[in-house]
Formats: structure tokens, sequence, C-alpha cells
């Protein structure tokens, strides 16, 4: 039996069809207001794949929403990034969405320099679980722009309005990253309990001698035991304690190994072949680089 496929959406007006309501007034942007959709969520149970982005602000949501392997409950309202090419799956028949998404053709934003800063915003590179909650004035700001582009799309249309806005997009992308950054503050305890995983993972990682079979463990490896995506764990981290990920991994390769140098027990080869590297020249270059002496050397000083 042929396994069923994803509903593919290439353009807003196929989206707008199959949430029946009506061709949205500009074929590369528009909001969908999910109190005027008509649609079965059963109809799209092998997920969608939207080719455009898609930044959704719910105010209630009673369904779930998969999103790569974890499920997410918007019940308290808050506000989701998807990228194009992303496979989203609604979970529950009788889901119930309050809020509205802004849908955004890569085509509107071709002669903007916003169509490279967009992919610098590393929260469309976030699941669904890692989503921008909203305090009461902060939702008040995310839906005047709302507001705002909706009125533009329906009232004004003229040679000025793509102008326009392209810059309320760029708005409510600087909003967000406000309000994200203000979040991980404000959860800065589990963000501590996650730092404290992590730390025990590479602990175990190291303590097991994994590295002799794996190699160095990876950020994608880390942020999937976390349950976490790579793009978020990092900005986390980079919040929390300066490094991204990659970074604190290496800070940690480099305290195993001043502990291993410091017995005098290996050789710098073995001392490389022991934490993961397949050449010690690839371990005596970050060594040196984290620490402006090679291993060599550092052996050295520990004797004077």
């Amino acid at each position: 039996m042929k396994k069923k496929q994803p509903v593919i959406f290439n353009s807003l007006s196929q989206l707008h069809k199959a949430m029946g309501i009506g061709a949205p007034p500009h074929p590369l942007i528009s909001i969908i207001n999910y109190g005027e959709a008509k649609f079965e969520p059963k109809d799209f149970e092998n997920g969608i794949i939207l080719n455009f982005y898609k930044i959704s602000f719910k105010t209630k949501f009673s369904g779930k929403l998969k999103y790569g392997q974890g499920f997410y409950d918007f019940e308290e309202g808050g506000m989701s990034f998807v990228s194009p090419g992303q496979l989203l799956r609604m979970q529950d028949e009788e889901a119930d969405y309050s809020g509205m998404s802004l849908h955004i053709h890569p085509d509107l934003l071709r002669s903007y320099p916003l169509n490279f800063q967009i992919k610098q915003y590393g929260f469309f590179n976030y699941s669904a679980s890692e989503g921008l909650y909203l305090s009461e004035k902060e939702k008040i700001t995310i839906l005047s722009i709302y507001q705002f582009i909706q009125d533009e799309l329906n009232e004004r249309i003229d040679k000025f309005s793509q102008d326009v806005i392209i810059s309320q997009i760029e708005v409510l992308l600087n909003y967000a990253n406000r309000f994200y950054d203000r979040q991980f503050i404000t959860r800065k305890v589990v963000n501590h309990d996650m730092l404290t995983k992590l730390e025990k993972l590479l602990e175990d990682y190291f303590k097991e001698e994994k590295t002799v079979l794996k190699g160095l463990p990876t950020v994608n490896s880390l942020a999937e035991i976390l349950n976490v995506t790579p793009r978020y764990l990092s900005d986390m981290l980079r919040n929390l304690i300066g490094l991204n990920t990659q970074q604190f991994i290496h800070e940690k390769v480099i305290e195993k190994a001043r502990e291993y140098l410091t017995k005098d027990e290996m050789t710098i080869a073995e001392i490389a072949y022991q934490l993961g590297f397949e050449h010690p020249q690839s371990f005596t270059k970050l060594f040196k680089s984290k620490t402006a002496l090679s291993p060599s050397d550092y052996k050295k000083s520990l004797l004077n």
C-alpha cells in the first residue's frame, strides 16, 4: 500500500482555497484569521508543507501541532515561526484555533535586504515546543502589527504598499527577537536545568569513553537527547553563558584535555585519540586556539 504524502502548498491561493476562505488580496502575502477558516484537520492528517514563511500568532489552541518529533499545546497562546519546506502535522481532529497567521512567499522579499536577513532569525529553526510565549502587553504589540499589515492589504494596494509591508514585517521580526531574548531571561531556571543536563551528558560521554568509538559529540546529537532544536540550544546557551553549543563542547574538550595532560600518563597522540580526534594535529590546533599553548607546551608549563 502506497504511503500517503503530505499536502504541499506552493502558493498562498492554494492555501486559502484549502482553508475554505477567499483568495488573498495580494498573491505573495496574506493573513488568515483562524476563526474564518473552514477545514477538517483530518484532510491534512499526513501533514502539510508550506513553500513560504508562516508566522503564527495564537491566542488559543486546543488542538495539538506535531512539529518534528514533538508535540506542542498552544493553550496559553503565543507565536511560532515556520520557514519554507518544513513539515507540519495536525494531530487533533477537534483542533480549535483562535488567532491568525501571516504567510509570506519568498518572492515578496527577493529585491529587499530582508530576503537574506530573514534567514538570520534563529527562531525560524526552532520547533513549535520552543514557541514564543507573550505577555498581554506583548500580545497587543504583535496584534497591532498584524492589523496594520491587514489594513494595508485591504485598503491601500499601491506602488508604496510593498515597501510599507516589508518594513512592518521587519518590525514584527525585531519585536519577536526582543521578546525571545526576554523569554530566555525569564526562563533562566528552566535553562539552567537544561545546562545542568547538558553538562552531565558531556561528563558521562567522556567518562564512558564514547569519544573513542563515536568521536566528539555533535551539536545535533546533544540537542536530540535534550529534545530541543540545535539552533534553540545554541541560542539558549549563548544567552545564558555567552557560548554556543559548539563552543561549549570545545570548552569541555579542553577541560578534559588539561586533565589528561596533568596526569602525564598518555602521549599527545593518545590523548587526541581518547578525546575523539581522528588526527592529533586537529587536537593540537584546537587546544592552541583555546589556550594559546600547544599541548606539549602546556605539559612543560606544569613542570615550572
